[in-house]
């Protein structure tokens, strides 16, 4: 409504890429990198909702890896009383491994000569309805980035082909503007996955030599848009050894899941923490990221983002993947293949990249279960709203 004064419009809302860009990163990297046992104890006394990105940072820092067993504990203990003994189980399903990007440390870069498929429809029935065997019910589904071979309407078409067959169903995809997200909301997608793959404006470009996914700030938008869109569930993550100072990814990562929780408080909340592994591009990390280093990264996110959900993927071992289970992990995938088709026909298509943990999905659970966890197959989620309003009229 007007007044005598004129109208004044309402002033934008801001993005992630602007509150970004006056984040003081430097001062925060300082005290990740030498922080006090001091602010060590600051940060781990803080209550949780009150820590910031400061204590973030201190929880990151060489005085807090000295400490590490200390964090664990205090991790695993804000896990319990957030998420209980529980670890959701997901699995990937790569509907395609045709791209049109150049990404130097990606196993499905275009220059590459690979095998390439994309699955047809009775072959994407038949990978869902293994994995449906297997247990699972969240699926999340994956293609290289190929906008006519992969689009908008491939993806329509999948999701519609399998909402019969898996109750949850998400996507980690080329990225899309918020109308196309409608669409897969629409479809029957309930989740979009995006690595921004490194928060590092400079490495960002250095990795990624050709494609649409040259665009930095339009991939570092993409979560907003798919929130805005109606996905119940968003996830953020980088890939972890792409830039040489883990501790800037963390730190970077931590404030856009800070912005996203703070602004799209509808939307659940995931973080990853992927490392990379062997594929056909022979990327290989000039500062390779520790155990020890994942660790403490998964104990940070949990003492800072005390209700975002934090995956583990099989790119990790066996051994870390039990111990993370035991101290902030929330969410995992099991028996996993990163090829199309590489449930049922794994010799016909080129993986992604090599998969650390082998054990299958039975043998995942059950150590789950030895480790006094319980595995969690369903998301009742989805089914809650409609359960509110019947229970309402």
């Amino acid at each position: 409504m007007s007044s005598g004064r004129g109208f004044v419009p309402p002033e934008p809302e801001e993005t992630f890429a602007e509150e970004f860009e006056r984040l003081d990163l430097r001062r925060l990297l300082e005290v990740a990198h030498s922080a006090t046992s001091a602010q060590v104890d600051r940060a781990l006394l803080a209550p949780p909702l009150e820590r910031g990105l400061p204590d973030f940072a201190a929880l990151l820092s060489p005085a807090a890896a000295r400490r590490l067993e200390e964090l664990a504990g205090a991790s695993q203990a804000l896990t319990l009383a957030r998420f209980g003994r529980t670890i959701r189980m997901y699995a990937p399903l790569y509907l395609s491994n045709e791209c049109l990007s150049k990404c130097t440390y990606c196993g499905f870069a275009r220059e590459l000569a690979i095998a390439r498929k994309t699955l047809t429809p009775e072959e994407t029935l038949r990978e869902a309805r293994y994995l449906r065997r297997s247990g699972f019910r969240s699926i999340l589904l994956l293609t290289g980035e190929h906008q006519r071979l992969t689009g908008v309407e491939f993806l329509e078409e999948r999701l519609r082909l399998l909402g019969g067959e898996i109750p949850s169903l998400s996507v980690e995809v080329q990225v899309w503007s918020e109308e196309e997200y409608r669409r897969l909301v629409a479809a029957g997608c309930e989740g979009v996955v995006v690595y921004q793959e490194t928060y590092s404006p400079e490495t960002y470009r250095r990795v990624h030599l050709a494609g649409k996914k040259r665009a930095y700030e339009w991939r570092l938008l993409a979560p907003e848009r798919a929130a805005r869109a109606g996905m119940r569930r968003v996830g953020i993550g980088a890939l972890l050894g792409l830039h040489d100072d883990w501790r800037h990814e963390a730190l970077a990562l931590a404030a856009h899941a800070r912005f996203l929780m703070r602004r799209y408080w509808r939307t659940q909340l995931t973080v990853s923490v992927p490392r990379l592994r062997p594929s056909a591009a022979g990327f290989q990390p000039r500062d390779p990221v520790e155990d020890r280093d994942l660790a403490q990264l998964v104990c940070a996110l949990r003492l800072a983002l005390a209700d975002a959900g934090i995956v583990v993927s099989t790119r990790e071992s066996p051994k870390l993947r039990d111990g993370l289970f035991r101290i902030g992990v929330t969410h995992a995938s099991a028996g996993s293949h990163t090829e199309p088709g590489g449930y049922t026909r794994p010799a016909d298509a080129t993986e992604q990249f090599e998969i650390a943990d082998l054990r299958s999905p039975a043998e995942v659970a059950d150590r789950i279960r030895e480790l006094g966890y319980e595995p969690v197959w369903g998301d009742w989620g989805a089914v809650l709203p409609a359960t509110e309003a019947m229970l309402s009229r």
